[in-house]
């Protein structure tokens, strides 16, 4: 399949800038509600929507590989599980950071599983990101809490979903794609919720089950379940477009979108330290992108 880098490029850019945004309000919803909660009423929102466009369109999904759809869909949805869960107790550009370890997971799995050949320069820009990703993690040395790694964990499952969108999906529709993982995500929300009514509910955004939402919490699931299906299907569309070394690197302007928003919107300012992470990240995409276009490296 041929490589579109460029058009491939604008729809992750898309992507990114929607997330930045409707991510700063999972804050809002976390105060009242769970994270299983918020997937379920997502999930069931972007079906009731899709069902019908679908329904007024004539259109029809169709699934080229249900096998890959279904191992690509899990895979992702345990990512942004992750993510989302770390949204209760971090900022946005924080989890962020961690989700977004996954250009770097997908140069060394695209290395470790495809026989990727990288030279010197894309070694060190991996060793540069990570640095920029721990600074921005963990700006204060002297006060590193482990908690703020578990986003890193989500970074290596959606690296792994980067590049089985491509391998296993490529013939799928985009929005078939973005169905598969909405859908996975409904169901951990169903199986977070029996889990914990059957363990005993908490308090807080991850320890509790159903809680019945409120007028508020119903209006910010509807924008962020529409800002997700368009987020999602740009993704989707970009990985399709040019392969995951390629594109995903450009995912790393999420951080910057999510830094920005989150000092617009709630006044979240980043310390010297964190922004110049944030500038080790967007360094070593650049290198990573410059070094990247071939299958190897000089």
């Amino acid at each position: 399949m041929q490589n579109r880098p460029v058009a491939a490029a604008g729809f992750i850019l898309v992507a990114t800038l929607t997330i930045g945004f409707i991510d700063q309000f999972v804050r809002v919803i976390a105060e009242t509600s769970s994270l299983w909660t918020f997937h379920v009423i997502r999930t069931a929102m972007i079906w009731t929507g899709v069902l019908g466009w679908l329904a007024l369109s004539g259109r029809r999904l169709a699934v080229s590989n249900w096998r890959g759809l279904l191992a690509r869909s899990g895979i992702m949805a345990t990512a942004l599980m992750i993510y989302f869960g770390a949204l209760g107790f971090l900022p946005v550009a924080q989890a962020a950071a961690g989700l977004f370890t996954a250009p770097i997971w997908v140069l060394i799995l695209s290395v470790a599983v495809f026989g990727l050949r990288i030279g010197p320069v894309r070694i060190a820009a991996v060793l540069i990101g990570f640095a920029g990703v721990v600074m921005v993690l963990s700006p204060n040395p002297d006060a590193i809490e482990p908690l703020v790694f578990v986003p890193i964990l989500g970074g290596a499952f959606y690296a792994m979903g980067a590049i089985a969108t491509r391998e296993w999906c490529a013939t799928e529709t985009a929005l078939v794609v973005a169905l598969g993982s909405f859908t996975a995500q409904g169901l951990w929300g169903l199986v977070g919720i029996a889990a914990i009514e059957a363990l005993g509910p908490g308090d807080g955004f991850l320890a509790q089950g159903w809680v019945w939402p409120d007028g508020e919490v119903l209006a910010w699931c509807v924008v962020q379940a529409a800002g997700s299906l368009l987020a999602v299907v740009c993704l989707t569309r970009g990985y399709q477009l040019a392969e995951a070394s390629l594109v995903s690197v450009f995912e790393y302007s999420v951080l910057g979108f999510s830094a920005l928003f989150g000092l617009m919107l709630w006044g979240d300012a980043l310390s010297p330290v964190s922004l110049l992470g944030l500038g080790l990240i967007a360094g070593a995409g650049s290198l990573i992108v410059l070094r990247g276009r071939g299958a190897r490296v000089a």
